[in-house]
């Protein structure tokens, strides 16, 4: 994991936890959160107290904390970091920090929550939003959660192991057809049905390794580099955790929340999320929708956001992280236009 050293309220060290984690993006996501240009030969002197940001920050998807911990180098003592997570075992590391940095607020939930959690904090609006879309590494890396079909382990998949039902329990009771339209919406499987079919033949649903080794006696045609069960596994965590509806939410919420000039900054890693960000963006950039486009007099809408730009990890980065490859981080500006529910503005 690439740390930042919190420069806490109370600077009591970090305890070390026992996961590997790369943050991907590091110094782009945190630089494009508070609104700077970024710069990876950052000082490693502390930053002089006049150099602080003030202000209120969401890391929506606080993982290792990898991206608050860097942020809180440069947030002043009076501004505040709420962290989110649905995942207990990330919940429990932010809640360490939390115990030595009072700035620190820390939510166990989704952030399709976000406003009604921070509502709840006496916060209606945030000077930035940053986000790490996706399964982190230590999720992968820990067969037991059913992540990886690399490692053995229950298949389980769930972010949040203290609710809901895992893709093992799903798999018992989920008949061929829904089975496949999921590998087939949430994976981009084309062989969705011949996958399906075998899944369903299989006696029990208990082993990671023996999913995976269904799917690929199953698939016909293999991508070279690829391990034939990537996709059904992707689809399946996106569904059983309600990845994409969350995501849609999410970014819906950041209308409401941003400040004015407030920044929103999201990293994603398969071509499912990404789209959802930039068609969102793009529509509250331009003003322009896809329902407007065969109307003979369009609408006039708000633009919520500046035009947004996109940011790839560099050579140097991929080098040493290897899963940085496929990231995109998408970052954009809250214009000073408040948000309206009934936006259309017909020409006269």
């Amino acid at each position: 994991m690439i740390d930042g050293q919190s420069s806490a309220t109370q600077h009591t060290p970090l305890a070390k936890v026992d996961f590997s984690h790369e943050t991907v993006l590091l110094y782009e996501t945190v630089d494009a959160v508070l609104g700077k240009t970024s710069s990876k030969k950052q000082s490693k002197k502390p930053l002089d107290s006049s150099a602080k940001v003030s202000g209120i920050f969401v890391d929506a998807t606080f993982g290792r904390g990898g991206h608050s911990k860097l942020l809180l180098e440069s947030l002043s003592e009076d501004g505040q970091l709420f962290v989110f997570d649905k995942d207990p075992e990330a919940i429990a590391v932010a809640e360490e920090i939390a115990k030595s940095d009072n700035r620190v607020k820390v939510v166990h939930d989704s952030f399709a929550n976000m406003t009604h959690c921070l509502n709840q904090h006496g916060v209606s609006q945030v000077n930035g939003i940053m986000a790490d879309l996706g399964v982190s590494s230590p999720q992968l890396d820990d067969g037991s959660r059913g992540f990886s079909f690399m490692r053995e382990g229950a298949i389980d998949m769930r972010m949040d192991t203290s609710r809901g039902i895992s893709v093992g329990q799903w798999l018992q009771t989920v008949d061929e057809e829904d089975l496949a339209n999921v590998l087939y919406d949430f994976g981009e499987e084309r062989h969705s049905r011949r996958i399906a079919r075998a899944i369903k033949q299989m006696e029990g649903y208990t082993s990671t390794l023996e999913l995976a080794e269904v799917i690929k006696q199953a698939h016909p045609k293999w991508q070279k580099g690829k391990h034939p069960a990537t996709q059904s596994f992707q689809a399946m965590r996106i569904f059983i955790n309600n990845e994409l509806g969350d995501i849609d939410s999410f970014l819906q919420q950041s209308l409401t929340l941003l400040a004015p000039q407030g920044h929103l900054a999201v990293i994603s890693f398969h071509s499912l999320e990404d789209r959802r960000i930039k068609q969102f963006l793009q529509r509250h950039s331009r003003g322009q929708y896809p329902e407007d486009e065969n109307l003979p007099m369009p609408p006039v809408r708000p633009r919520y956001f500046n035009k947004p730009t996109r940011i790839a990890p560099t050579k140097a980065e991929v080098s040493v992280n290897n899963r940085s490859r496929s990231a995109w981080l998408r970052v954009a500006t809250r214009t000073n236009t408040p948000y309206n529910t009934d936006p259309i503005e017909l020409h006269i």
